[in-house]
């Protein structure tokens, strides 16, 4: 059926959204061709509407179909593990708000938080394929791990008596070194008094081997804080201190932050060790990143680079260890309060091996109890005795050293020799049993192993033959005659006295008369100040040569017919160790040895 032109006019009226005053005015057109031209108007002005909106739609699913496929897909896929019961506890949101949680818990300052909610919320709206999921998530960890508000127990303010009880403990775990005993009780009474100080950073200085590590394990057991050791040898990136930036891959803290988040407190005893052995190149000076850690005027903001956000590390007592002071930049050493840990007697030496160094080898090498396999001995006699004169001939005439590492060597050199004599025996008693003979029979000797003498209870016994056996021919001679010969002592020789990072070194310096021209000749590796050293005394012995009774060559007075030395200032030439300064002068005649003098050169 055809409907009249008109009636399709109204038609689109009704069919098409328009203003009511639109229709009414369309409608009350008497007009067919007008009402016509009106509604083809308006059917033009919805079909390009309708247009725009197609391409607009179309532009936008081009931009969203992607996100949205991958959305769809994961809703799906979970929808099917929750009907097959394989859905976890906790979906990412979940995880998510743990994640929050557990920052909260931190209790990190407000700006801090301000910023890890930030990154939390970029978080939320990125998926685990983006490709700085990972990096803002390892952020958000790090900052809620570390310790912004725990602290250890409080700093020892109990009874009077817990200044001796820090002593008793210094005391139990170190022998001599009174001084630096001392000092450490001296820091440890003003920290009771006042707690909230800040309290001056101490760098142990010394040789190897004296304590200094355990000294400062000593200071956080009487602090009752955790311990962390910080190594810094061979250190060369300044990054190792302040961290990587998180632009980088696999950015990390740096090993402050790290040792922080190990440790669990914000206030523990942190060991700075081998702080001297730290260098510099391209990627920056490490020392300098720690001008900013020792300050305590800047390290309550320190920046990590990797966290972006200040840390507050006034809380922690520092501690340094270093071998050669020499070597730490002056404002870094100015920031520190230098306690020198000196080298150890043998007396010394002697006494911290009975009493610590010989149990410990004895325990590492299964030598300190016998056990079960004790040929039904009580199980705490030892295997292996030690007496105190082998420990007394070890220090003496085979270690030369400031500390006990040296001697700790020897006396595990003896262990292990002991160690396998007693395991020979122990299979070949087992063998006797599996044989039938109770292994009564003596065990055959094995090739390599050493005769290990036993005492009046059947203890192995060290003796000095199995320390000769063992460790060899000495290797010092305490009792040096080297100055010395038949006629007494010898003219022109003296011992040198030589300072290096492991305590000193003992040389003999000899000035020897030939015939010649008069000239000093110098032999050995000597630096600028002992050759100056070595003319001064020239000088010295020429211009009182008269009073010394000496003649030189063809009459008159000089130096060449005497055998001039000096003991300070010769003693560093050796290898340009130290910093040598002239010292003592010695001259003798070669016709009379008594005729010697000394004077400052």
């Amino acid at each position: 059926e055809q409907a009249p032109p008109h009636r399709l006019a109204d038609l689109f009226v009704a069919a098409f959204e328009d203003s009511f005053d639109a229709r009414l005015e369309l409608l009350s057109t008497t007009c067919p061709k007008e009402r016509m031209r009106r509604a083809l108007a308006l059917v033009e002005a919805q079909l390009h509407a309708a247009t725009v909106n197609a391409d607009v739609t179309k532009k936008v699913e081009g931009r969203l179909t992607k996100t949205q496929r991958e959305y769809l897909l994961r809703q799906q896929m979970a929808a099917i593990r929750e009907e097959l019961g394989e859905g976890e506890d906790a979906g990412e949101e979940d995880d998510l708000e743990k994640l929050r949680a557990k920052l909260l818990d931190a209790a990190p300052p407000a700006e801090v938080l301000k910023t890890a909610e930030a990154e939390l919320r970029k978080l939320r709206k990125m998926t685990e394929q983006a490709p700085a999921y990972g990096v803002t998530r390892g952020w958000i960890e790090t900052v809620a791990s570390l310790p912004w508000s725990k602290e250890a127990a409080a700093d020892v303010t109990v009874e009077a008596s817990s200044m001796a009880d820090a002593r008793a403990v210094l005391d139990e775990e170190h022998y001599g070194l009174d001084r630096v005993k001392d000092r450490i009780i001296e820091y440890l009474a003003v920290r009771r008094l006042r707690p909230d100080a800040r309290p001056p950073i101490l760098c142990f200085q010394g040789p190897p081997g004296v304590g200094k590590t355990t000294l400062a394990r000593s200071i956080a057991k009487v602090l009752q804080r955790p311990f962390q050791r910080i190594s810094l040898g061979g250190v060369r990136d300044e990054a190792d201190v302040r961290g990587h930036r998180r632009t980088y891959i696999a950015s990390m803290p740096g090993r402050l932050i790290q040792g922080l988040k190990r440790v669990g407190v914000r206030d523990p005893v942190m060991l700075l060790d081998e702080l001297d052995k730290m260098g510099s190149d391209s990627r920056g000076d490490p020392a300098a990143a720690m001008l900013e850690v020792l300050d305590p005027e800047q390290n309550h903001a320190f920046t990590d680079h990797y966290m972006g956000v200040p840390f507050d590390l006034s809380r922690i007592t520092f501690l340094a260890t270093a071998n050669d002071p020499r070597t730490i930049p002056g404002p870094l050493r100015d920031r520190m309060e230098m306690i020198t840990v000196p080298g150890y007697t043998d007396e010394e030496k002697l006494a911290i091996a009975c009493r610590h160094v010989v149990p410990k080898v004895l325990e590492e090498h299964g030598l300190l109890h016998a056990g079960r396999e004790g040929n039904n001995r009580d199980a705490n006699t030892p295997r292996l005795r030690i007496p105190r004169d082998a420990v007394e001939l070890v220090v003496r005439s085979y270690t030369r050293e400031a500390g006990v590492r040296g001697l700790q060597r020897c006396l595990e050199s003896l262990c292990r020799a002991v160690a396998v004599s007693v395991a020979h025996e122990s299979d070949a008693a087992a063998a006797g049993s599996a044989n039938g003979d109770g292994g009564s029979s003596p065990p055959a000797a094995l090739q390599g192993t050493h005769v290990i003498p036993r005492g009046a209870d059947g203890v192995p016994e060290v003796t000095t033959e199995l320390v000769r056996a063992v460790l060899g021919p000495a290797r010092f001679d305490s009792n040096n005659d080297d100055l010395k010969d038949h006629h007494g002592d010898i003219p022109g020789v003296v011992a040198g006295l030589s300072w290096t990072a492991v305590g000193g070194d003992l040389m003999y310096i000899e000035a020897a008369v030939m015939p010649g021209g008069g000239t000093l000749q110098l032999t050995g590796q000597l630096g600028d100040v002992i050759k100056e050293s070595a003319l001064i005394a020239m000088s010295w012995v020429q211009s009182h040569a008269h009073a010394l009774r000496l003649r030189a060559p063809g009459g008159g007075n000089g130096g060449g017919g005497a055998r001039e030395f000096f003991d300070d200032g010769a003693a560093g030439g050796k290898g340009g160790l130290g910093r040598a300064s002239p010292g003592d002068v010695y001259a003798a005649s070669e016709n009379d040895a008594d005729a010697a003098a000394a004077a400052a050169a």
